[in-house]
């Protein structure tokens, strides 16, 4: 097949071509048919029991996924203009397209629950028109100090802040309703600060933005690696293939993941950045052998050959070892990862088979005239890269066993570190602190009751069992042991609506703002409730017509996973010490607990997937070495590189999250790459020179020089990601450059040093 392969790519360069291209059409056609998904719900399988829950509480309770517009304003937002422009505002965005107009909350659109004359309950708009004076502004305010339903939520306690929180039909539209909202503040909002925030906005707008970035980063790094590789080899026309080869690549896998009827989700948003670097890795490795050998074989098609016949193997394996790296995360139990998992394995099998093919086919059509001086600076005296390698040679040389023993500290070091790493994500922050987005999160969740909200569903088997004075008060004790957490800004239930319509009907004696000791009592409170004029939908949310579900909010300041767990454990502990009545269940919702949910599936699922997928890797490479020992030297820089890079991460505390984890399985693909090409080049040598001085003078000449450029223009080539506004471009950024750096050291370091170390064993 090798030889097949070759001489048609040598014989007929421009039918190679022609078919290339013809088949980068067809999935490039597929471009149009694109369909984006950025919901982190669909993280989840569609039969997911957290998942149909969440859905089904949505369903009970007539909940939407809501937008919050918040408004900072000093002294005070309780003055007449102020309050006025609210409603304006307010009046405006009812209009929008997509907006569920009957259940937004806001000062203007709310019900107060009041004591009308001869002591009967009164539900009235909070503020039913325009405003003339303070009087009437700080009205407003007490009512809404005295409501535990609406206190915190749409008002600040200092008064310096209200809020709009908008229900919105689908999370789709959130990043059209956003810029529409902008207009409406910028238009009307006078002197306040206004910011619009919420998880449905942070995930849409991702969305929105990933792409732009994805037209800005992408190309930026390809031009870098061009400019690199025009350095390394001063041939445009050489440094073409390359080029071709990663763009051919991207298509094919891209085209084909819309062809099969995938979504474009967040992680594969990220296949072209996953899947450049590893396709210009083999592009780079026969150009370099091309350049160090062309002046030995003076012929193009000569030179060809030997190039590919000596990286064939390596290049094979390193392909097969990524794509089991990558084809491992089909494993996981998450669906986007095992979509990203599996196409990028393909288009590094294409990257394989088109390195192998445009390659040689590129080359045969350019003049001998281009190539003249192509490679006149082949040799050990020549060359910035050739005087590191000399370096690096010399060094491990002389000691290895301080290299040695340096590396076996960085292990016990790193192990350290990596029982650091803490697990937590919030899609807010895949914005850096400058974002609009993140900036508004961080104004609203420190002045008002939270922009996340979660939900515990408390379920009973009869109906009318939510009436009960001993569930009200369990669900009332459960309150208060939530409201100790920090991140808990509110929780609102069918309690606060029993209490607040008992405090108004004893002319608001807190004396009697308790759960009744009755069932009956209770329900003519909630009748009352329902009679009183009000929108009964507004109770509805927190219970069922039937009196067989209640609704728990529990509003939070901060949409990290690691503090929505902690409420979340706290709840649980409490139900676990406290058995709420017998019949009645407990369970949570909300995309805040979704989120948890997702996380946790996805770093159990990456272990295993690494875990398999060193295991394969192993296999493959004492398969490949015909040793065990060859396949153990193979394995190290790969697992110190994870090792380090993970423990830095663990030492810094930056968390372990979406794009961190995914990362693992590009570590192993890049790391193993380097260490089969030096192990598999350092053997063939050996084996013509007999001699262990002189292959080791050797391996850092050609060999070296590939793997030093390689790393070049990989960890430098995606520097400009990290210029993203998007945290997980910035954080795959970083990475590429600590993987390439990392495993580049340890593979010109420490595998030199062992094989110095054990060459008797390992050359027997």
């Amino acid at each position: 097949m090798k030889k097949a392969i070759i001489e048609f790519s040598i014989k007929r360069p421009w039918v190679v071509i022609g078919l290339a291209v013809l088949i980068t059409a067809f999935f490039a056609m597929q471009f149009p048919k694109i369909k984006i998904d950025t919901d982190p719900q669909n993280m989840l399988e569609a039969d997911e029991p957290t998942r149909l829950f969440h859905a089904a509480t949505k369903d009970n309770f007539n909940l939407y996924d809501f937008i919050a517009v918040g408004i900072v304003a000093e002294p005070t937002a309780f003055t007449p203009d102020q309050l006025n422009r609210v409603y304006r505002i307010t009046e405006e965005i009812a209009e929008l397209d997509g907006v569920i107009v009957d259940d937004i909350m806001s000062i203007s659109m709310v019900d107060d629950i009041k004591q009308g004359a001869g002591g009967s309950i009164v539900i009235e708009p909070l503020m039913e028109d325009e405003i003339e004076t303070d009087e009437e502004a700080q009205h407003i305010y007490q009512r809404i100090m005295n409501n535990p339903i609406l206190r915190g939520k749409i008002a600040s306690d200092d008064g310096k802040a209200v809020a709009i929180f908008i229900p919105i039909e689908s999370k789709k539209i959130s990043h059209r309703l956003y810029t529409e909202i902008k207009e409406i503040t910028d238009r009307l909002g006078g002197n306040a600060e206004y910011h619009v925030a919420g998880l449905p906005l942070a995930e849409d707008s991702f969305g929105s933005e990933m792409f732009v970035q994805m037209a800005v980063s992408a190309p930026a790094a390809m031009g870098v690696i061009f400019l690199l590789l025009f350095l390394f080899f001063r041939q445009v026309k050489i440094i073409i293939a390359p080029m071709v080869v990663a763009m051919m690549s991207v298509i094919w896998a891209m085209g084909l993941l819309i062809f099969t009827g995938n979504t474009v989700h967040i992680m594969s948003s990220m296949i072209p950045i996953f899947l450049m670097p590893i396709s210009v890795l083999n592009s780079i490795h026969i150009i370099s052998e091309f350049h160090d050998n062309f002046k030995k074989y003076k012929h193009r098609d000569a030179t060809i050959r030997h190039s590919i016949n000596e990286l064939f193997v390596p290049m094979l394996f390193t392909s097969m070892t990524t794509v089991a790296g990558f084809l491992s995360l089909a494993l996981t139990p998450i669906p986007p990862v095992r979509v990203f998992g599996i196409f990028v394995a393909f288009g590094i099998v294409v990257a394989w088979f088109l390195s192998l093919t445009i390659n040689p086919a590129i080359a045969m059509l350019i003049s001998d005239k281009t190539l003249r001086n192509f490679g006149k600076d082949t040799g050990e005296q020549h060359g910035m890269l050739a005087k590191v390698m000399h370096s690096f040679r010399n060094f491990s040389h002389k000691n290895y066993k301080l290299i040695i023993s340096s590396f076996a500290v960085v292990v016990v070091v790193a192990a350290v570190g990596l029982s650091l790493i803490v697990v937590n994500d919030n899609p807010v922050k895949w914005f850096k602190k400058s974002h609009p987005i993140r900036i508004a999160d961080n104004a609203m969740n420190s002045h008002l009751a939270g922009t996340y909200m979660n939900y515990l569903v408390f379920e009973g088997e009869d109906e009318g069992s939510m009436k009960s004075p001993e569930l009200l008060n369990y669900m009332l004790s459960l309150q208060k042991e939530l409201a100790k957490d920090k991140t808990v800004g509110s929780t609102t239930g069918v309690t606060d609506i029993v209490k607040k319509i008992r405090y108004e009907l004893y002319s608001e004696d807190s004396a009697k703002m308790v759960i009744p000791d009755n069932s009956n009592e209770i329900a003519q409170l909630l009748f009352l409730f329902e009679m009183s004029g009000g929108n009964p939908d507004d109770l509805f949310k927190f219970v069922t017509p039937e009196y067989d579900k209640a609704n728990l909010w529990v509003q939070l300041k901060n949409g990290d996973n690691m503090a929505v767990s902690a409420v979340v454990d706290r709840g649980n502990q409490f139900i676990s010490d406290n058995p709420p009545p017998v019949g009645i269940t407990a369970k949570w919702a909300g995309l805040p607990f979704i989120n948890i949910e997702w996380q946790n599936q996805m770093v159990s699922g990456m272990q295993k997937s690494l875990a398999s997928s060193f295991v394969v890797v192993f296999i493959m490479m004492v398969f490949l070495f015909r040793s065990f020992k060859w396949g153990f030297f193979s394995m190290l820089p790969l697992t110190i590189t994870v090792m380090a890079i993970y423990a830095f991460i663990g030492y810094i505390g930056k968390p372990y999250d979406m794009p961190v984890a995914v990362l693992s399985s590009l570590t192993l693909g890049l790391s193993i790459d380097f260490a089969i090409h030096f192990i598999q080049r350092l053997r063939v040598i050996h084996k013509r020179t007999k001699n262990f001085n002189d292959s080791y003078h050797e391996i850092f000449e050609g060999t070296g020089r590939a793997i030093s450029r390689n790393v070049m223009v990989i960890a430098i080539g995606f520097l400009p990601m990290l210029f993203s506004t998007l945290v997980p471009y910035i954080t795959v950024g970083a990475f590429f450059f600590a993987i390439m750096i990392v495993s580049g050291l340890v593979t010109m370091l420490l595998l030199p040093s062992l094989t110095r170390m054990f060459k008797k064993t390992l050359f027997n």
